[in-house]
């Protein structure tokens, strides 16, 4: 049950009822919203509706305000409207009767696992099969907590997306064929060496954490010394085959460490790889050249000092400059071979090849120059049709108690994700991984994560979740014989829900709905995480006043029906509270300890 959209629903209706009178044009509904006042002294609801269909409105109507009286007049004869109420130049505020706050807590416990699904959504963007590429590390090595950022994200924007109606698959592209995956099985090489009983010292350039210790041992152990005495074009494809399998075995587990899989795993290197001759990436070129979108031609200098490797020649161009993007871009480099930009675009594409109507590609924030081409490639590659939305992710600063976290020996250069998911925790690292916008900084303070307090996010709301699920304990030893089950609990008499901290409770679990199919269309988990947040205050502030007014407690031993309301009012709390911290991958605890 979302009484947003319910509301969206009896607002359009009333819209459509004007224009049958000859009062409105037909009129595009998805352009209004119906949204919780920034005020909540104002009412329950809040809509823009008039505002926005006021150039259209004239000249029946002469201002939005006359449009929105007339919406209200309409609105106040509707079922459990208390009152319908103009605002300023024309919003519209609703105040609701308590009886629908009672169905929705009805409808919360009839449907635990289903409420605030989305069924049907009028955002495009929660429509079709969506691709999710996430995590993406390049497989040299253990991964660190800016990947652990990314990972989350796009993880929980999955869970989102998949609960929003969306078809959605799971992605990781691994970047197997670029010169970094050289310098990992030159590295690689010289561990091999070593462990044959070679001294060697790791030169500047190589990586040097002792993870790719165990990669040579097993290269020693399956060849001997028979790779010792060969070239490096015959040994290097056969260690940089093995390191990659290595990586992304060591990768795969520091992502279950975090309750993270993929469905699929997409190799560079098949890109590159021939068929008859005609590589993926040849493919994708040839076929934008067929639509008049490459060009042999020269690009103009860049803005700024010219950076070393600038050559004023003539290239094989995308026509990126018609999609939006700044300049045209070079798909070929100067010795013909393809540039990094030409794999991606030849991956997207086969993205879309196969169905995808939503793309979503979460990068780190260094990234943020490639979006514009990338933006361009993906509207030239579908014709428009797929929407590609890239997420960047924020560096992440790893603290204790304010200071920097120091470096991990056995990475060599960065503390890993592993090491801070032992230390911490599943929940923890999630939870505050999301905590913030995905765009912002992030500092993660591994004491500040584990307190027992309410400046501890994580703890707040899964504590929240635990005191709910105590209060049914408690109702239970008063009245043992009463049934806690959640479909027994929707036929309590709600209508003694008449405090004010309860009234607000309700509210606020009627908004989870809405909030879900906003963060899902707008790729944006970490409104669920506010969401949470918020919702956990409101039930700890009012537990807290019945600390002091004993009439206010759950749990009163000699009123039964009222007790049998409140434990309904919580464990529609726990369902939600639940619900939510599933999506972002976060355990909901029945105790604390």
């Amino acid at each position: 049950m979302n009484i947003f959209d319910d509301f969206h629903a009896r607002i359009a209706a009333i819209l459509d009822r004007i224009a049958a009178d000859g009062r409105l044009p037909s009129l595009d509904h998805a352009r209004f919203v119906v949204e919780p006042p920034k005020d909540a002294t104002l009412g329950d609801l809040a809509s823009n509706a008039a505002m926005v269909f006021a150039k259209e409105a004239k000249p029946h109507f002469a201002s939005p305000r006359e449009l929105a009286v007339a919406i209200c007049f309409a609105l106040a004869e509707t079922e459990n409207v208390a009152s319908a109420e103009v605002a300023g130049p024309g919003f519209i505020n609703i105040r609701l009767k308590p009886k629908i706050f009672a169905d929705v807590l009805r409808a919360v416990l009839r449907d635990p696992q289903n409420f605030g699904r989305v069924v049907k959504s009028r955002s495009s963007a929660l429509q079709g099969k969506v691709n999710v590429e996430y995590v993406s590390a390049n497989p040299t090595g253990p991964m660190h907590v800016g990947h652990g950022r990314g990972a989350v994200f796009g993880d929980a924007l999955a869970n989102l997306l998949a609960f929003s109606g969306c078809e959605v698959t799971r992605e990781y592209y691994i970047n197997d064929a670029g010169a970094q995956v050289d310098v990992l099985a030159r590295s690689v090489f010289l561990r091999y060496r070593e462990a044959l009983g070679e001294a060697i010292t790791i030169p500047e350039g190589l990586y040097p954490g002792d993870y790719l210790k165990p990669v040579g041992e097993a290269l020693a152990k399956a060849h001997g010394a028979a790779l010792v005495g060969k070239p490096e074009s015959e040994w290097l494809p056969v260690v940089r085959a093995a390191a990659i399998d290595a990586m992304m075995e060591m990768i795969r587990g520091d992502l279950a460490a975090l309750n993270i899989t993929h469905e699929t795993f997409f190799s560079e290197r098949a890109l590159h790889a021939k068929k008859d001759g005609v590589s993926s990436i040849d493919a994708a070129i040839d076929w934008l050249r067929a639509k008049g979108l490459v060009y042999e031609g020269r690009l103009p200098p860049p803005k700024g000092q010219l950076p070393d490797d600038w050559e004023d020649r003539e290239q094989t161009l995308f026509r990126s400059t018609l999609f939006g993007d700044d300049v045209d871009r070079a798909l070929k480099k100067s010795d013909g071979s393809p540039t990094y930009f030409a794999a991606d675009i030849a991956y997207h594409k086969d993205k879309i090849d196969r169905g995808f109507d939503t793309l979503v590609d979460v990068w780190g924030a260094d990234h943020g120059g490639y979006v514009k081409r990338m933006t361009a490639a993906v509207a030239a590659l579908s014709d428009k049709r797929v929407t590609l939305d890239v997420k960047l992710c924020q560096l992440v600063k790893l603290m204790r108690a304010g200071e920097p976290v120091k470096m991990s020996k056995r990475a060599g250069d960065f503390v890993t994700l592993r090491e801070v998911v032992d230390e911490v925790g599943v929940d923890a690292v999630r939870f505050m991984m999301l905590y913030r916008k995905n765009d912002a900084p992030l500092d993660f303070d591994l004491a500040k994560v584990i307190e027992q307090s309410k400046d501890n996010p994580v703890f707040y709301v899964q504590y929240a979740h635990a005191r709910g699920k105590s209060a049914l304990r408690q109702a239970l030893a008063a009245f043992p014989d009463i049934d806690l089950s959640a479909v027994s609990l929707a036929e309590a008499d709600l209508a003694l829900l008449a405090d004010e901290g309860e009234l607000v409770l309700a509210r606020m679990i009627a908004q989870y709905p809405r909030v879900i199919e906003a963060a899902a269309a707008a790729h944006e988990p970490h409104r669920v995480a506010f969401y949470l947040h918020e919702l956990s205050s409101v039930f700890h502030s009012h537990w807290n006043r019945g600390k002091d007014q004993p009439q206010l407690r759950f749990v009163k031993s000699d009123e039964r029906e009222l007790t049998i309301a409140r434990v309904a009012l919580v464990s529609s709390l726990t369902i939600v509270l639940g619900s939510g911290l599933r999506l972002l991958g976060v355990s909901a605890p029945d105790e604390m300890r």
